[in-house]
Protein backbone atom coordinates (compact mmCIF):
# COMPACT_ATOMS: atom_id res chain seq x y z
CA UNK A 1 0.00 0.00 0.00
CA UNK A 2 3.06 2.39 0.83
CA UNK A 3 4.54 1.71 -2.60
CA UNK A 4 1.40 2.11 -4.46
CA UNK A 5 1.41 5.96 -2.36
CA UNK A 6 5.04 6.25 -3.12
CA UNK A 7 4.09 5.72 -6.91
CA UNK A 8 0.91 8.16 -7.12
CA UNK A 9 3.26 10.96 -5.29
CA UNK A 10 6.23 10.17 -7.77
CA UNK A 11 3.57 10.42 -10.75
CA UNK A 12 2.17 13.79 -9.64
CA UNK A 13 5.76 15.32 -9.47
CA UNK A 14 6.60 14.31 -12.62
CA UNK A 15 3.37 16.16 -13.91
CA UNK A 16 4.24 18.95 -11.94
CA UNK A 17 7.79 19.14 -13.49
CA UNK A 18 6.71 18.23 -17.36
CA UNK A 19 4.17 21.11 -16.82
CA UNK A 20 6.81 23.53 -16.10
CA UNK A 21 9.39 21.97 -18.46
CA UNK A 22 7.02 22.31 -21.56
CA UNK A 23 4.39 24.71 -20.85
CA UNK A 24 4.91 27.49 -23.28
CA UNK A 25 4.82 30.73 -20.92
CA UNK A 26 6.63 33.08 -18.91
CA UNK A 27 8.49 31.93 -15.89
CA UNK A 28 5.76 34.14 -13.72
CA UNK A 29 2.92 32.00 -15.08
CA UNK A 30 4.98 28.86 -14.66
CA UNK A 31 5.35 29.40 -11.49
CA UNK A 32 1.39 30.06 -11.02
CA UNK A 33 0.78 26.70 -12.45
CA UNK A 34 2.99 25.41 -10.25
CA UNK A 35 1.12 26.63 -7.35
CA UNK A 36 -2.65 26.11 -8.40
CA UNK A 37 -1.53 22.02 -9.83
CA UNK A 38 -2.83 21.05 -6.09
CA UNK A 39 -6.10 22.65 -6.63
CA UNK A 40 -6.68 19.94 -9.80
CA UNK A 41 -7.40 16.60 -7.75
CA UNK A 42 -9.29 19.08 -4.94
CA UNK A 43 -11.82 20.11 -7.74
CA UNK A 44 -12.10 16.69 -9.21
CA UNK A 45 -13.44 15.71 -5.94
CA UNK A 46 -15.92 18.55 -5.37
CA UNK A 47 -17.28 17.79 -8.84
CA UNK A 48 -17.79 13.71 -7.55
CA UNK A 49 -19.36 14.52 -4.40
CA UNK A 50 -21.87 17.30 -6.25
CA UNK A 51 -22.55 14.42 -9.07
CA UNK A 52 -23.44 11.85 -6.57
CA UNK A 53 -25.78 14.32 -4.33
CA UNK A 54 -27.55 15.54 -7.61
CA UNK A 55 -27.85 11.67 -8.69
CA UNK A 56 -29.45 10.84 -4.95
CA UNK A 57 -31.82 13.61 -5.05
CA UNK A 58 -32.62 12.91 -8.87
CA UNK A 59 -32.82 8.90 -8.14
CA UNK A 60 -34.19 8.68 -4.86
CA UNK A 61 -33.44 5.32 -4.97
CA UNK A 62 -29.91 5.70 -5.62
CA UNK A 63 -29.96 7.91 -2.70
CA UNK A 64 -31.14 5.19 -0.43
CA UNK A 65 -28.56 2.76 -1.72
CA UNK A 66 -26.25 5.70 -0.87
CA UNK A 67 -27.51 5.79 2.92
CA UNK A 68 -27.57 2.07 3.17
CA UNK A 69 -23.82 1.75 1.67
CA UNK A 70 -22.77 4.53 4.00
CA UNK A 71 -24.69 2.98 6.81
CA UNK A 72 -22.97 -0.50 6.42
CA UNK A 73 -19.69 0.89 5.94
CA UNK A 74 -19.62 3.08 9.33
CA UNK A 75 -20.47 -0.39 11.13
CA UNK A 76 -17.66 -2.39 9.38
CA UNK A 77 -15.24 0.00 10.54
Amino acid sequence: MRTAWALALLAYVAGVAWGLIKIDARPGVRIGLAALWPLGPLAFLVTLAVLVAAAAIAFPVFGLLLVVAAGLAVALL
